[in-house]
């Protein structure tokens, strides 16, 4: 499996127990739609390699108690600590309108109904209280909170993402 066809879902956050059990931190917005999982690849030596889930108990915060097969001992289960989770992306259902992942826009230009071109979508910060996007636009950048009504259009085929910014804004980060 390559990378660029998979979203990072999370990591391995630390042992649960003492015979290969371990703590998952899914790093997603619901992680109720993941209790179902049979099989993650974590990333090993730069490679993602497929585990196979025995048992997933969802805990509380986005944790989960898992059970991978042919991980049967504290020992094994060291090797995998603060390894990144990574799913197919096909595995994730289609989102329709103004709805995204947020790594599925990342590279996307950024337009303004008011100020016209913002710049590149590179990361979605996801704070609990406020997630943001970051556009960098000429080495400058921009935050933008992602608030109810914010994205007015995306246009996945041209990766192009219309907003309405509170105004000032943008001005604020780019004069």
């Amino acid at each position: 499996m390559n990378k660029a066809d998979c979203f990072h879902l999370g990591y391995v956050a630390k042992l649960h127990g003492y015979k290969g059990e371990v703590s998952l931190f899914l790093d997603v917005t619901n992680p109720e739609d993941y209790a179902g999982l049979d099989a993650v690849f974590i990333e090993l030596g730069g490679q993602l390699t497929p585990f196979f889930v025995e048992t997933f108990k969802l805990k509380n915060r986005g944790y989960a108690a898992v059970k991978f097969e042919g991980v049967d001992s504290e020992n094994d289960a060291r090797l995998l600590l603060r390894k990144s989770l990574f799913l197919p992306s096909e595995v994730l259902p289609e989102l329709k309108g103004t709805e995204f992942y947020d790594h599925e826009v990342l590279g996307f230009s950024v337009v303004d109904v008011n100020y016209g071109e913002v710049g590149k979508i590179v990361e979605v910060i996801d704070l609990q209280a406020n997630p943001l996007l970051q556009i960098m636009k000429d080495q400058k950048e921009v935050l933008i909170p992602l608030i109810d009504g914010l994205v007015q259009e995306l246009d996945r085929k041209e990766k192009k993402m219309t907003i309405k910014a509170p105004e000032g804004l943008i001005e604020m980060y780019l004069g």
